[in-house]
């Protein structure tokens, strides 16, 4: 509760010092300041709630546990980390900085709200408060038409499936004569499902399924992360999804548990299709911007599992995944921010010209392929181990393991092109202490995540 009304003040002080300061420094410096204080502000939260006794706010429409709270705390020291590494080249994106910041404290607000929704109505509010600012954030690069041809797609498609999500919502409204997550448990029953509740939960899959990029409601993903500035591109691509797949899973392990006959297969079958689309179309492409938002559909793909996997590995899985996604993948836009060539080529010979930028993006794309002792090794082996507990899915357990395969490949193809490689990249920034200090810290925290995951579990 006082982190969501701690993200509505920190956004509304930095619209406020948007007027009163010109310096951009400056109101990158307060804008870290503020966001580390939100972390503070979780772990105060996550301390003051007692594990086995949740809590209830607002006439029972948001629901604060131990789980949530966790989830919100990691969730915001990834953004804090994202600030800190990224924070500086929102300057170079337009004039009104300090109003990006106050869109990222507005999104964050939205994923607090998604983590604890009890109520469809707070799921709904939770979505577009999380939304409408990744709409401006998309189209802020003034100067360049791609971005606001990704604004304008991103804001269509969105409202399209709002449309989809709130009649989904009503379908459901009208099966269980209410809002709440815990009534419906006791309404909706596997043996008596009524066709108006079935079309209402196929509904709420195709409308989330547009919001993480599963096929086939990915299409916007690849042009809208390609145009939108990179430094929105990495928060859009990391914590913004990992809190809708939070959100996924709330929804459906709480109110559709008992009706996994009716769900399961379907999302398995679309979670296939994510994972097929998103590892073959990423093989093709010449920029690493566009297969790093391929990758981020195939990954949308292996954190589905998590929705599918009906038991208490499935949500030791979306912590680990969450964290080890998300920081990897900020990790490795910092760098490719660092470079003027999004190419593959503009990558050849980089271990050359530059080799802590070649070696901790090495890091974070092992990271990504899953190699052992990476955070990304770790999530993958809990939310395949997730789906094995949950049975019958074996076959889905080894396609996704081809498809681990398959990733491997573009994973690779910018690391030979680093190392084994030859050329001249040139580098849009100089590469400064504090961004080695920064990048190594990610790098730490990746490494951390393999070898010793029960760290991100420990409160939960």
């Amino acid at each position: 509760m006082n982190a969501i009304i701690a993200t509505t003040v920190f956004g509304i002080l930095m619209m406020f010092i948007g007027l009163m300061v010109n310096n951009k420094k400056t109101v990158t410096s307060l804008a870290a300041v503020f966001f580390l204080g939100l972390l503070g502000v979780n772990i105060y939260d996550l301390a003051t709630v007692p594990a086995d006794a949740p809590q209830m706010m607002f006439n029972n429409m948001l629901r604060m546990d131990h789980t949530s709270m966790w989830f919100n705390t990691l969730m915001t020291g990834c953004t804090a980390l994202y600030i800190l590494l990224m924070g500086k080249e929102f300057e170079k994106v337009g004039t009104h900085v300090a109003e990006y910041f106050a869109l990222i404290f507005f999104i964050l607000c939205g994923l607090y709200l998604l983590s604890t929704f009890n109520t469809m109505l707070m799921l709904f509010i939770g979505i577009e408060i999380m939304s409408i600012p990744q709409y401006i954030l998309a189209g802020s690069d003034k100067r360049n038409l791609k971005s606001s041809e990704a604004s304008l797609k991103y804001f269509l498609m969105g409202a399209f499936s709002t449309g989809i999500l709130l009649m989904g919502i009503t379908l459901l409204y009208g099966a269980s004569r209410s809002f709440n997550i815990q009534d419906m448990v006791s309404v909706l029953h596997s043996e008596s499902l009524s066709p108006l509740a079935l079309a209402g939960i196929m509904f709420i899959v195709v409308a989330l399924g547009f919001k993480v990029s599963a096929a086939p409601m990915h299409t916007w993903t690849p042009d809208v992360y390609d145009g939108t500035p990179t430094a929105f591109t990495a928060y859009m691509a990391t914590v913004v999804k990992a809190g809708v797949f939070y959100a996924f899973m709330r929804l459906f392990h709480v109110a559709f548990a008992n009706l996994g006959e009716h769900w399961i297969l379907i999302i398995a079958i679309i979670a296939a299709a994510t994972l097929l689309v998103g590892n073959v179309t990423a093989v093709f492409q010449q920029s690493v911007k566009r297969m790093l938002a391929y990758s981020s559909i195939a990954q949308a793909g292996f954190m589905l599992f998590a929705v599918i996997a009906v038991n208490n590995t499935a949500w030791n899985a979306i912590m680990i995944y969450a964290v080890a996604y998300s920081v990897a993948t900020i990790g490795v836009f910092s760098v490719l921010i660092k470079l003027k060539d999004y190419t593959y080529d503009g990558f050849n010979g980089l271990a050359q010209k530059n080799p802590f930028l070649a070696f901790v993006a090495t890091i974070f794309l092992f990271s990504l392929a899953g190699i052992p002792l990476t955070g990304g090794f770790m999530a993958k082996y809990y939310v395949l181990t997730a789906v094995v507990e949950q049975g019958n899915l074996l076959w889905l357990v080894i396609f996704a393991l081809l498809m681990a395969a398959i990733s491997v490949y573009y994973y690779f193809r910018v690391i030979i092109a680093m190392y084994f490689k030859t050329g001249e990249p040139e580098l849009t920034s100089p590469v400064t202490m504090g961004d080695k200090v920064m990048m190594l810290v990610t790098c730490a925290i990746v490494i951390l995540a393999g070898i010793a995951p029960q760290i991100l579990l420990s409160h939960m």
